[in-house]
């Protein structure tokens, strides 16, 4: 069973991103989601491990779902 943090720090960690605060903030900066359509796991700034790692979060209601639905509100602002 997973018991670390589930922080958006750690989530960018477990995705294999940069994740000081100042990399989260260029990240979310730089990659928005302007269509509705799109499903945050869908988007083509992820690798296809990055994309299921998300997919699988939200689809199992995982513990990282409520920081995967973070971030993704994070992109469509």
């Amino acid at each position: 069973m997973d018991t670390s943090k589930h922080t958006m720090k750690a989530l960018f960690q477990q995705l294999g991103l940069p994740a000081s605060d100042t990399e989260i903030q260029t990240f979310v900066r730089n990659h928005k989601l302007f269509s509705a359509s799109v499903k945050l796991e869908d988007a083509t700034f992820w690798t296809e491990a990055q994309a299921s790692f998300l997919k699988d979060a939200l689809m199992d209601d995982s513990d990282w779902a409520e920081i995967v639905d973070e971030l993704n509100n994070l992109l469509r602002g």
